[in-house]
């Protein structure tokens, strides 16, 4: 080959070989790897503050729903009170509707608190009957406990003073007004021959119990268990004790 045609060869061959080097991509660090960088380190900042948010929420719904639950908690034991309440009142109500009609027969003092005992006084007995059935029939609460209330101002010496301090005893007593429960059953626990003395005295130590004075409610349930053996209200004030 002349020398022109070996230069030719030559120059063919240089180019041939530089055309894929030419062709390659470019590295990283050519393209503005310093944007790209910026540019992902950006992405995972703002990945992780995504996931701060996301488990501060979280943190905040959990704390609200423990609130929730307490409150839920506290709820139900506030209703579960209530309903034992109304539960005690109308078992007593059941009691008073099962109970024979009383019969009529002279008053005299040491028959006071008997639920035998009438008042000769017809007055004196409508009253007392209408505040009665106020709960019974009426169902209004309220209206009972002003009407007893103004029973026992008008008659603060009634045969039925035992009956009407219980009867408001156990009206305050379903609302849990336990000072005003407690002035009334204590009333009725003086009176020695009342046929409600016993659950007075129960009620009583329920209330010592709930005002936490664990001495006097123990006192006065293992009275009711030794002063009425038997009874119901014994048993009550066993399961009390318990």
């Amino acid at each position: 080959m002349n020398s022109n045609t070996l230069r030719a060869l030559s120059l063919a061959l240089l180019v041939s070989a530089a055309a894929p080097v030419a062709a390659a991509p470019a590295p990283v660090t050519e393209l503005g790897s310093g944007s790209s960088v910026e540019r992902l380190e950006r992405m995972l900042a703002a990945r992780n503050q995504m996931q701060l948010d996301m488990q501060r929420q979280l943190d905040q719904m959990a704390g609200e729903l423990d609130q929730l639950r307490g409150t839920v908690e506290r709820n139900s034991y506030e209703l579960n009170q209530m309903l034992e309440r109304q539960r005690d009142l109308y078992r007593e109500i059941d009691t008073l509707r099962s109970a024979k009609p009383a019969a009529v027969v002279s008053t005299k003092p040491e028959e006071s608190g008997s639920k035998e005992s009438y008042s000769s006084n017809q007055s004196e007995n409508a009253q007392y009957d209408a505040a009665v059935n106020l709960i019974l029939k009426e169902k209004n609460y309220a209206g009972a406990t002003e009407a007893f209330n103004a029973f026992l101002t008008k008659y603060p010496k009634s045969i039925y003073k035992p009956n009407a301090h219980y009867w408001l005893g156990q009206l305050y007593f379903s609302k849990n007004d336990l000072a005003a429960a407690k002035q009334h059953f204590t009333a009725v626990s003086q009176a020695k021959k009342s046929s409600k003395r016993a659950d007075a005295m129960l009620k009583l130590g329920m209330i010592a119990e709930k005002a936490g004075d664990t001495a006097t409610a123990k006192s006065l349930f293992n009275a009711v268990v030794s002063e009425y053996p038997g009874t119901t209200t014994a048993k009550q004030a066993q399961k009390q004790l318990n």
